[in-house]
């Protein structure tokens, strides 16, 4: 009897692990709804010098704007920069990510400031992921390439954003 008991409470035990981990799944944890689960507000623009691999010199941009700058990004694939360059403005365009989940590429079109003048710019069409949490998200844009000769001059810009 002691060999059947014990037989039906291991059977018994493995059933009910299977009925816990079986529950339905959702996908909370993927880096789209990670992405569309909030706003995200910018807190810093930074950008990299580079010549070649070497960063010769940092400089942090928008220390001055008093406009709240955010990203928003919605499910259908839809997004809402809102003050983007710290000129008052809301733009929209369409998100997705490349196949690895690594680049965001995004058609959102932008005022943005060049050297004093006010231009048209879709600074995500390719901006790497750096890092993405609940609460926070870093990205990169610019001369993003791998395959740079020694004596190329790069520019790397750091977005950083919290959710709010």
């Amino acid at each position: 009897m002691r060999k059947g008991t014990a037989l039906f409470l291991l059977t018994a035990l493995a059933a009910l692990c299977l009925v816990v981990n079986s529950c339905k799944k959702d996908n909370s944890g993927t880096v789209e709804n990670l992405l569309a689960r909030g706003t995200w507000q910018l807190a810093s623009v930074t950008r990299f010098n580079y010549i070649g691999g070497t960063n010769v010199s940092t400089d942090t941009l928008n220390t001055k704007c008093g406009l709240t700058q955010s990203f928003t990004f919605v499910n259908d694939n839809t997004c809402t920069f809102r003050n983007f360059s710290c000129i008052e403005q809301s733009a929209t365009g369409q998100w997705q990510l490349s196949e690895d989940k690594l680049t965001l590429i995004s058609s959102l079109s932008c005022k943005d400031t060049l050297a004093g003048a006010n231009v048209t710019a879709k600074p995500f069409v390719n901006a790497r992921i750096v890092n993405l949490g609940q609460y926070s998200l870093i990205i990169e844009t610019g001369d993003l390439s791998s395959y740079y000769l020694s004596t190329d001059k790069r520019h790397i810009k750091r977005y950083g954003f919290v959710r709010f």
